[in-house]
Formats: structure tokens, C-alpha cells, sequence
């Protein structure tokens, strides 16, 4: 049923039906606001491999250094690490990994992270010479409250022969270069 307006001179009340479409369109445009923002936020997360730069290098014949270079803004957990080597003549054993810092974490409780870079030492038994692939499992999480499911990296370094001294640093994710510079 229509209702006819008749003018007294007054703004008029919006009848109910528009009070109600009102109302759902500035639900709809909250939501899309907070659609927006978080699309935004997620547009400025690095990828994992970039959040977590992962690289090694062989310190000696029996011994590995692995490092993991942490980005402004993004945390890596303490527990969450795992190494393993190939071929299987190669064995990691017990890694020294130094201590973090101890935070209550929303997801994982009280735990401890790491933030900027971390080395960890990982003793090797392999053979002289050999070149091994080195995988690296981590977890680790943003600042803005998005985390990271478990992520792997691998690189592949050759081990140096006894009494040669450290290898170079090997990155799992190589820097791009930049053609136009």
C-alpha cells in the first residue's frame, strides 16, 4: 500500500522501508571498508622467503651454519625449526640453537621468538667433498597479526675438503637482479 506525503513545511521522516535500506547500506559499506583494509594489509606482507631469508655455508667438513635473516615488521619461532640433510649418508645431528626471546603469543602461547637474524650451528656427519641440500622448516609470523603456515627452503652447498676453511654463503632465495640498473 502506497502512502500519498502531504508537505507541512517540515523534512519528512523516512518511512521504515527506507530507514531499513539505510541501514543495510551502511552495513554493506562498513564491510567493504574492512574488505578493503584488509586487503590492503595483506598486500603489504612479504612472501616467507622473503620475510625469512634463509642461507648457509659449510664452516669446516663435519659442521654447518645455518642463518635466517628476520624483516622488519616479522617474528620466527624457536621451536618451529627443523633441518634435514640429503643425501641420507648425510645426518644433522642435535642443532645449537641460540636462545630467543620468550613472548605470549595469541596463537602458540608462551614461547620464544626470534627477530632480525638468528644463526644456528648444525653438526654434520658426511663425507669431505660431498655436496648435500640442505631443507630448513620454520614458522614464524607478522606484526599485524597474519602467521605463516609451516614453511620449507632448501639450498645445496658442497662441503669442503679437511683443513679448507668455511665455504661461501649460499642463499635459498637469491636476491633478484634488476635488468634496468
Amino acid at each position: 500500500m502506497d502512502c500519498v506525503r502531504i508537505s507541512t513545511g517540515l523534512t519528512p521522516k523516512p518511512l521504515p522501508t527506507e530507514r531499513l535500506t539505510r541501514r543495510r547500506s551502511g552495513a554493506v559499506i562498513a564491510a567493504l571498508v574492512g574488505a578493503v583494509a584488509m586487503a590492503a594489509n595483506a598486500a603489504e606482507l612479504l612472501p616467507a622467503e622473503q620475510a625469512f631469508r634463509f642461507s648457509a655455508r659449510a664452516l669446516d667438513d663435519h659442521t654447518l651454519e645455518a642463518r635466517f635473516a628476520i624483516a622488519d615488521g616479522y617474528y620466527l619461532y624457536r621451536d618451529k625449526f627443523k633441518f634435514v640433510a640429503t643425501p641420507d649418508g648425510a645426518v644433522i645431528g642435535a642443532p645449537e640453537v641460540p636462545p630467543g626471546k620468550v613472548k605470549t603469543d595469541e596463537f602458540f602461547g608462551k614461547v620464544e621468538t626470534y627477530r632480525g637474524t638468528v644463526v644456528v650451528k648444525l653438526p654434520l656427519s658426511a663425507v669431505a667433498g660431498q655436496t648435500v641440500v640442505l631443507a630448513a622448516d620454520s614458522q614464524g609470523c607478522a606484526d599485524v597479526g597474519v602467521c605463516y603456515p609451516p614453511t620449507r627452503q632448501k639450498l645445496t652447498l658442497a662441503l669442503p675438503a679437511p683443513g679448507a676453511g668455511p665455504g661461501a654463503l649460499v642463499e635459498a632465495t637469491p636476491p633478484k637482479k634488476n635488468w634496468f640498473q
